[in-house]
C-alpha cells in the first residue's frame, strides 16, 4: 500500500515481465549486447551484524548478476586457480556468458573491508590484486560488437584499452575506486 493512500503501489511492468521477455525487450535479437569488463574477486567483509570470508565479489560479478535479471550479459575478467566450478556455476545459472573469463596461474583478486553501523562508509583492510595485477582484457569478436558496455573498477588505462577494441557501442558506463 502507498503510505499516503489506500491504493496499492503499482509494480513496474518490467518487473512483471518473464525473464525471457525482458531479455528480448532490452536487447532485441542480440543476446550479448551488454559487455561487462571488471573485477571478479573474493571479498572478506565484516559488519556489525555478520561477517563473510571469501565471498564471491568484484564489480564485474555484481554488475553481471544484477544485469542478468534483464539481459544475458557477457563478462570479461581474470580469475586465479582458486576460482572453481562452484563460483562459475553461480554466474552460469544466471545466464552470464563467461567465455571471456580468463583463468590465470595464481590467486584471484581478494579484497577485505569492514563496515560500521554507517554502511555508507567502510575501511579497506586489504587489497590483494594477485592475477588481477597483470590483467589485460582481451575481447572476443562477439564482445567487440556489444552495444552497451560497463567498465568496472579496473585501471583507467585498461578502460581506455577496452574502449579502443569496441566497434558498435551506443552507451558506456564505468566505475572506479580509490585504489586507482
Amino acid at each position: 500500500m502507498n503510505k499516503n493512500s489506500s491504493t496499492p503501489l503499482e509494480v513496474p511492468k518490467i518487473l512483471k515481465t518473464p525473464l525471457r521477455s525482458k531479455k528480448k525487450l532490452l536487447t532485441g535479437s542480440n543476446q550479448n549486447s551488454l559487455l561487462i569488463v571488471g573485477s571478479v574477486a573474493f571479498d572478506s567483509i565484516k559488519t556489525p551484524f555478520d561477517k563473510a570470508d571469501k565471498a564471491l565479489g568484484g564489480s564485474g560479478t555484481y554488475f553481471s548478476l544484477a544485469a542478468s535479471y534483464f539481459t544475458a550479459p557477457s563478462l570479461v575478467a581474470v580469475v586465479g586457480e582458486d576460482f572453481g566450478t562452484p563460483q562459475k556455476q553461480i554466474l552460469k545459472k544466471r545466464n552470464v556468458d563467461i567465455s571471456g573469463l580468463e583463468n590465470a596461474k595464481g590467486k584471484s583478486f581478494a579484497w577485505g573491508g569492514e563496515y560500521s553501523f554507517d554502511l555508507n562508509n567502510r575501511t579497506t583492510l586489504f587489497t590483494h590484486l594477485n592475477v588481477f595485477e597483470k590483467f589485460q582484457p582481451k575481447l572476443l569478436p562477439h564482445h567487440r560488437e556489444s552495444k552497451f558496455v560497463f567498465l568496472g573498477n579496473i585501471h583507467p588505462k585498461l578502460q581506455l584499452d577496452v574502449l579502443s577494441q569496441l566497434k558498435k557501442t551506443k552507451l558506456i558506463g564505468l566505475d572506479t575506486m580509490n585504489f586507482w
